[in-house]
């Protein structure tokens, strides 16, 4: 079988964590190789993701490595076991590697913290406000190409109501709901729909508004934190406008976790419709479906 030239980031991450696995127990490729009756150029291609790891294969360099976490091994075959040949798989002809991989990701997370200061999150958007968006984007789009950008992210959304259903919170700045990258109907009713989601027993969201009294420093970007059955495996993605980010080293995660901590800490409280108290995000939303 030949090498992959083009890896997705599932292969990737699978290569990086067994790597991490071997450094810590302080083997070198080749003597890892030798344990397990492969050639350095073998253990090397698996790290690098440019070839596959059979689940018996996986489990053998686990135990070489001495790893004892089955929560960690129990992620890491389920990785290597994975096709990546999910319902995205249908849309290479209209979205890049980047959008693709997020889609996988999101496939396998348990729990998801975004934080948004532009845009709403687009698990939470409604099908107009992302054809406005998409639309505004790509002026010379056409009304086909549109419907399947639309159409890809509805299926992204379907995660929120999965059987084992991912619990997602979600940080809005309430800058987001003064752009004009949408018209005022269809923001209006987004928030409507944001309200709904809200009664969702898995989907907690809180508005960041511009009175808050002090606000942490964090990144610049959207960015989301993806936990996964194994906590080694969390990941943060960083949405940029030049390039997307996948991070997942300890000291990186553990940064963004501190940042989404310290957002929600300043935030309203979540939205909820029984409770309109000034301090509630429920508040703030009906100020804004008033006023935009």
């Amino acid at each position: 079988m030949g090498l992959r030239s083009n890896q997705s980031q599932r292969q990737r991450r699978l290569g990086h964590e067994l790597r991490k696995l071997r450094e810590a127990a302080g083997l070198t490729t080749a003597e890892a190789g030798r344990r397990v009756g492969l050639g350095q150029a073998h253990v090397s291609h698996i790290e690098a993701g440019r070839t596959a790891c059979p689940e018996p294969r996986l489990r053998e360099l686990a135990a070489v490595y001495g790893c004892v976490n089955e929560p960690l091994i129990d992620g890491l075959v389920a990785m290597a076991n994975a096709t990546g040949k999910g319902w995205w798989t249908a849309y290479r002809d209209l979205l890049d590697d980047r959008a693709r991989d997020l889609a996988e990701l999101e496939h396998t997370t348990t729990a998801f913290r975004t934080f948004e200061w532009l845009y709403v999150p687009g698990l939470l958007q409604t099908p107009e406000y992302m054809r406005n968006l998409y639309r505004n984007g790509n002026n010379n789009v056409s009304p086909a190409v549109l419907d399947r950008y639309v159409e890809f992210r509805l299926h992204r959304q379907e995660v929120l109501v999965a059987e084992d259903q991912p619990t997602y919170h979600a940080v809005i700045h309430e800058a987001a709901f003064h752009m004009h990258f949408v018209d005022r109907a269809t923001m209006r009713a987004q928030l409507a729909y944001l309200v709904e989601l809200s009664q969702t027993p898995n989907i907690t969201i809180q508005l960041l508004p511009f009175k808050a009294e002090s606000l942490p420093v964090v990144p610049g970007s959207h960015f989301a934190i993806h936990d996964l059955p194994a906590r080694e495996l969390r990941t943060v993605h960083v949405e940029h406008p030049i390039s997307e980010l996948f991070l997942h080293e300890e000291e990186e995660t553990n940064r963004f976790e501190t940042h989404f901590r310290r957002l929600s800490i300043v935030s309203l409280d979540p939205l909820n419709p029984a409770e309109q108290h000034e301090g509630n995000s429920f508040a703030l939303v009906q100020h804004l479906r008033y006023v935009l």
